[in-house]
Formats: structure tokens, sequence, C-alpha cells
């Protein structure tokens, strides 16, 4: 395979340049100019942050349907509140004339749930302007020290009771 490798700067006024390099395989360079694909590395990065909102904010990282059906259900009811939080950001940029990206998404969220406090939407917060916010990918929560589950239930707890009668 045949990769492209581009680099381009990152100025922040009052901080040195960063610079960022990309592994593309948009080989054309007139088709695919440096500054698009910097763009679109921009925009990748807001995905990311989408996909952060539906595992932490909105507790997607562990299903808790026990069959097929129920964890579809569960991805559909999950897909509808995050698809009305956004319209809650969207509605709220407009009336404040802002970008909806700078809209907090938690916030939208809350007053989503709880709307008869009588907050106006135009009263979410609004994050700063932060166009090359580079943050680092990391895991937040430590791993639990207990082994997965890999047997039925039942099986370890008949393992446990055989060991306890053992002992």
């Amino acid at each position: 395979m045949v990769l492209r490798e581009v680099r381009y700067g990152i100025g922040t006024p009052g901080f040195r340049t960063r610079q960022i390099t990309l592994g593309t395989t948009l080989l054309d360079p007139e088709s695919y100019p440096v500054p698009d694909l910097a763009e679109l590395y921009r925009q990748r990065w807001q995905i990311a942050t989408s996909l952060a909102h539906l595992k932490t904010t909105m507790p997607m990282d562990g299903l808790h349907g026990k069959t097929v059906p129920g964890v579809l259900k569960e991805r559909t009811i999950l897909a509808i509140v995050y698809n009305l939080v956004r319209m809650v950001m969207w509605h709220s940029a407009m009336l404040q004339h802002i970008n909806v990206e700078r809209i907090s998404f938690l916030d939208a969220l809350r007053w989503l749930g709880a709307p008869h406090t009588g907050m106006s939407r135009i009263a979410l917060i609004v994050h700063p302007k932060r166009p090359h916010r580079v943050e680092p990918r990391v895991k937040k929560r430590r791993p639990k020290s207990f082994p997965l589950m890999i047997k039925p239930r039942q099986e370890l707890r008949q393992q446990l009771v055989q060991q306890g009668l053992r002992g």
C-alpha cells in the first residue's frame, strides 16, 4: 500500500507552531491539497468527540440488554435521545448565532431531561472557540481487577460453591 505523508503547522498566537503529520491514501496533491486534508483531520476530531459523548456522557459504553432485540431497542433509544440532544444544541446555536460545535452537549442533555426548569435553550453553556484543540487519547477509567466472565454465571457459582466445600 502506498501512503502520502503530509505535514502542516498549527499556529496559535503566543505559542510555538505545532507540527502535525498525517498519513493518507489520498495520493493526488492537486485533488487533495494539504489545507483540505488538515480541515478533514479537524472534522475527524469532532466526530471522535461526538462518539465520546455517546459512550461516556450518555452511558453507551456498556449495553444492558440480554437479548438481541433488547440490545437493538436500547441502541435505538440512545440514538433517538442523541438526536434530540443535537436538535436542542442546533436550536440554541441558531438562537445565539454561533456554531453548534460550541454548545455544551452535557448541558443540552440536562436541559432535555428537565425542561420544566424554565431555563431557555438560549441559556445553554457556550464553549470558547478552540479550533485546534488537541487532547491525549487515553482511557480515563482504570480496568477492574476481576477476570472477564467467559463462562455462564450458573457454572461460575457452582465453582465457587465447590471451592468453598473443599477449603
